[in-house]
């Protein structure tokens, strides 16, 4: 099974777009509000879906509680969202570009020496009484090791316990996985600009450096669908702390300041994506990366808006610099 696929939806919420919005019917968008969008929009027809599943969890899920939910939040709320804020990355645009309000994307947790113990397989992060998220340790973790880390974002609506089904690969790869969950339905950004999420995963990466070795070359950012561009878009500022981010199926990229480091980027994207058009990622967010002077690779399948298996393995090959043709 995918790691996510495309499912039906249901929207009751605006979307505020600046120009001609004839080609958005049936999506409620309004003008009552002048918001930059740069490119073209006629990508963002029959976006709706309804997010109704439960997360399968391997093993033990005594202390994994809250974890299976069902939601109507629909990736709408991504895109009404990231037009508030965002425009493709250093690419031309007639457009002014809104400023992201609010706080810094800069993050300050870096991996040292831990001086706790974690516990091995998955287990909630315990750091909220709500929305929290997830941490899986492989059973081959031992102290005096290093291991490689991903850290996971979920799209609209979900939790971190959609990444849940990468325990397998983490034993596997021998590396470790944490998810957070978002503060709200979606990422800060989506609604004004970084601050509650920002935070999250600053503490959520306290948490994880204070107990697991992490190889600090080896530290991935990624996520699919919003979560993917909100990986991308905080990751470009924190390129000192992530040496690699990963976009499944992204919508774009939002600049903000500073840009810092160079991290590698792996993007794939489905060409029969109803929700969010391969267009958005080959005609925009991976040129405009490599124009800024980014090592982009570029991955397109024959599928919709999804993380087939193959495509999450091959994802997490090249983050490890494993060989896909070595046995």
């Amino acid at each position: 099974m995918p790691l996510y696929s495309k499912k039906g939806v249901s929207h009751r919420r605006t979307i505020p777009v600046w120009g001609d919005a004839s080609n958005l019917k049936g999506l409620g968008v309004s003008h009552r509000r002048k918001i930059p969008v740069c490119g073209d929009a006629s990508n963002l027809k029959g976006l709706g879906v309804s997010h109704r599943r439960t997360i399968p969890v391997r093993g033990d899920a005594s202390n994994l509680k809250g974890l299976t939910f069902s939601s109507d939040i629909t990736r709408r709320n991504f895109i009404g969202g990231l037009m508030t804020f965002a425009v493709p990355l250093l690419t031309g645009c007639n457009s002014p570009p809104m400023k992201v309000a609010r706080g810094s994307p800069r993050l300050t947790a870096r991996p040292g020496t831990p001086t706790l113990t974690p516990a091995k397989g998955l287990s909630r992060l315990g750091l909220s009484n709500g929305r929290d998220g997830i941490l899986y340790v492989p059973e081959t973790y031992t102290a005096d090791t290093p291991m490689p880390l991903f850290i996971g974002m979920h799209g609209a609506g979900g939790a971190g316990s959609n990444w849940a089904g990468y325990d397998a690969r983490a034993e596997a790869r021998g590396m470790i996985v944490m998810a957070p969950d978002s503060r709200a339905s979606t990422w800060d950004i989506l609604r004004g600009g970084y601050g509650p999420d920002v935070q999250f995963l600053d503490q959520a990466l306290t948490y994880v450096f204070g107990r697991c070795n992490i190889d600090p070359a080896h530290v991935a950012f990624g996520g699919f669908s919003d979560g993917a561009s909100y990986a991308l878009s905080l990751g470009i500022s924190n390129g000192d702390l992530f040496s690699h981010l990963i976009g499944f199926s992204p919508g774009l990229v939002g600049r903000s300041e500073p840009l810092v480091g160079k991290p590698q980027i792996y993007i794939s994207h489905g060409t029969k994506d109803t929700i969010l058009s391969a267009k958005a990622s080959r005609g925009g967010v991976v040129p405009a990366l490599r124009s800024a002077g980014y090592d982009v690779v570029y991955n397109e399948f024959g599928g919709g808006h999804e993380v087939p298996p193959a495509v999450s393995d091959a994802a997490m090959d090249w983050f490890l610099g494993v060989d896909a043709d070595s046995p």
